[in-house]
């Protein structure tokens, strides 16, 4: 079992105060710090530090001294900011250097010496576990392999609907593998492959997806991306299909420093392990045949943090929680989102659960730009909500809600604004976004956005007419902007309109 170094119970927790996770790993250490309100907990402070620790470890089978040096420098400072922002929980996870090297039990004893702070030393079980819990934070029912990839381990995780059915490491971390490989990625392919040739259960993912975490590989999705012109620059759950994948790794495994740091904005200390990276990625490829290359922001820090959380929350919906915690923190006298939905839900009786809660999502965050200049209200909305930091969202999703919520703030889906990222929604889901935008702008509008005023009307949709019911004393709710929208919302719902 892991040991937290400070721990509150699980339902004090989940009422208020901070996480923080500072994770040890081979090439970075890290703190994230993560506000726990009674929903989902929401990230609010994250910074890293390149220590390097596993440099040199392959050959002398110890940490780096310098990387020792920097990592003490780091944990001083993230030791007092975490003190600094209240943080009630602070848990120090160390991964594979840590735990391989020689004088890792030294390292251990030196960080307690000093910071009265124990370290949990994972073992790869323990690190592939919480790499797992946290993707399927995010992707319940994931199904394929994860590749969590860092500086000195690579982690496999054989998934099933979102359940662990195997795991398996290897010292095939991105710096550990170069040094091994001396610098060539023609000698790093046959390491790849000795270690990969153990773990018998790979093909079982094939024609399934293969998710990569891990820092290296969100770098390499900012590659891909910027390769394939894909619109919308969110690295979680971007998703690309494998045989595009392997062409653009295999290109990549092949360039030299010079030439990647002309053709992509990869920092120094990413473009000497990206080729290493990327090999393995093929390799990957090649054993597995999975259909989707899925990568995930969300990996062993949101795994760790997800143990501090009651079963009961972990099973919510991160998107939803999150949006409600959102809406909580950015809205006024504000009109609840809930309220909202279960007002125009009766538009859509026969919308999939993928939609409804597509349409629950914007409506929580369908006040999302009030206090915005009218000028920029729906641009700024739009890109507020297609950029939120949030598990649990595919890229269509992204796209539906962010459209729907920027015609709610009397936005054009056709404008140029929304053109650049269209193309990640089918015909039909467009034509959706602007009736749902619509209703959401009419329930708004109807009550002020203020609380208790929109559940004295309802609306009513029979066949190809939609009614819109409002109590005997209706001057509250009777104007010439509730006419109009009422009516345009009907046009683009292709129905009726009539006001009872």
């Amino acid at each position: 079992m892991i040991d937290n170094v400070t721990r509150l119970s699980p339902d004090l927790l989940a009422v208020s105060g901070r996480i923080g996770i500072v994770d040890i790993g081979s090439n970075t250490v890290r703190l994230v710090v993560y506000d726990v309100p009674d929903r989902m907990p929401v990230p609010m402070f994250n910074e890293k530090a390149d220590c390097r620790l596993v440099e040199g470890l392959a050959e002398s089978g110890c940490l780096s001294p310098k990387g020792v040096k920097k990592a003490m420098n780091s944990l001083r400072r993230f030791v007092r900011l975490a003190d600094a922002m209240g943080v009630e929980s602070l848990d120090l996870v160390a991964t594979a250097a840590v735990r391989d090297a020689n004088n890792g039990a030294d390292f251990v004893a030196r960080v307690k010496a000093e910071f009265n702070i124990d370290i949990s030393v994972l073992s790869g079980s323990e690190e592939a576990g919480l790499s797992a819990l946290g993707l399927v934070s995010g992707v319940p029912d994931a199904s394929g392999v994860l590749c969590d990839l860092g500086g000195g381990s690579l982690d496999l995780v054989q998934l099933e609907d979102g359940k662990r059915i195997k795991f398996g490491t290897t010292p095939l971390g991105h710096l550990r593998l170069r040094e091994m490989a001396e610098d060539d990625t023609n000698k790093a392919g046959k390491i790849i492959d000795k270690y990969l040739s153990k773990i018998d259960w790979l093909e079982q993912g094939q024609g399934k997806n293969l998710y990569l975490t891990g820092g290296v590989m969100r770098a390499i999705a900012r590659v891909f991306i910027k390769q394939t012109k894909y619109p919308l620059h969110v690295v979680d759950n971007f998703t690309i299909r494998s045989d595009n994948a392997l062409d653009i790794a295999t290109i990549l495994s092949k360039q030299s420093p010079v030439s990647l740091k002309k053709t992509s904005s990869l920092s120094p200390t990413r473009i000497k392990s990206v080729p290493f990276a990327t090999e393995l990625l093929r390799h990957l490829i090649n054993t597995i045949r999975p259909e989707n290359i899925v990568f995930s922001g969300f990996g062993m820090r949101e795994g760790q943090m997800q143990k501090h959380l009651p079963d009961a929350m972990r099973g919510r919906d991160p998107l939803i929680e999150g949006a409600k915690t959102l809406a909580d923190r950015t809205g006024r006298f504000s009109l609840k989102g809930q309220e909202v939905a279960n007002w125009i839900m009766p538009l859509f009786p026969d919308a999939p659960p993928e939609d409804t809660r597509r349409v629950m999502a914007a409506c929580l965050l369908s006040d999302i730009g009030w206090s915005e200049h009218p000028d920029y209200r729906a641009e700024h909305a739009f890109y507020r909500t297609l950029r939120i930091p949030f598990a649990g969202l595919s890229h269509p999703d992204r796209v539906f809600i962010a459209a729907a919520v920027y015609v709610r703030y009397n936005g054009d889906p056709r404008a140029r604004v929304v053109k650049n990222v269209r193309g990640l929604l089918e015909a039909e889901q467009l034509s959706k976004v602007d009736g749902i935008g619509r209703a959401i702008r009419l329930a708004h509008t109807l009550s002020g956005s203020a609380p208790g005023l929109l559940s004295q009307t309802s609306l009513e949709r029979s066949g190809d007419e939609i009614i819109l019911h409002l109590p005997g004393d209706s001057q509250a709710f009777q104007s010439d902007t509730v006419d109009r929208r009422f009516r345009g919302m009907c046009k683009s719902l292709k129905a009726k309109a009539t006001i009872a």
